[in-house]
């Protein structure tokens, strides 16, 4: 006879071994979990400015949404003070957007988009106030959002809906990865 509980014991030591062994080898490699709120992060500065955006594409107002997004994204995120002015900011952050661009994701039976992704490249920087220096930047932060394509009106709605979604979850992306340093 063949005692299933012993084997069963076995497979769960196996794999809690398996685990352990996986979490000891993320330490090792330095690897760790972002916490903390980003209070390493350069902590001489306390205020941010958020600078007009520069819209390099045809897509109006879009420079307004990505603003208002990054200016709620760094209230929300606790870690900065935002800043009325550039004078009164330890330091501003910059952004440009370079392309924005939307292509079909999924078709209907008569070849037509049904639904449609919007993808935006941007240049985004946090640089010292007083010296210029780039404190943090990525030159071609890239997003994408997805909407449905209907009927003329309810598209032009869902579009912007999606624009304005696109802008909060890039916001809040970037946030991460500058307070993580990458």
């Amino acid at each position: 006879m063949h005692d299933r509980s012993g084997v069963r014991l076995r497979e769960v030591g196996m794999r809690l071994a398996g685990a352990g062994i996986f979490f000891l080898l993320l330490a090792g490699c330095g690897y760790h979990f972002a916490g903390g709120g980003g209070e390493t992060f350069h902590p001489a500065v306390r205020s941010v400015y958020v600078d007009a955006f520069i819209n390099r594409t045809s897509e109006a107002n879009v420079d307004n949404l990505l603003r208002t997004a990054f200016n709620s994204e760094f209230v929300q995120g606790g870690r900065f003070k935002l800043a009325v002015s550039p004078a009164e900011a330890d330091a501003i952050f910059k952004g440009a957007i370079v392309t924005l661009v939307a292509s079909p994701l999924a078709y209907k039976p008569t070849n037509l988009s049904a639904e449609d992704r919007i993808t935006v490249v941007l240049e985004l920087s946090l640089e010292e106030s007083q010296t210029g220096k780039v404190l943090w930047s990525n030159r071609s932060f890239t997003s994408t959002g997805d909407y449905a394509v209907t009927s003329v009106g309810v598209t032009e709605t869902s579009r912007r809906n999606a624009l304005t979604k696109l802008a909060i979850d890039t916001a809040e992306r970037a946030y991460r990865l500058m307070l993580s340093d990458f």
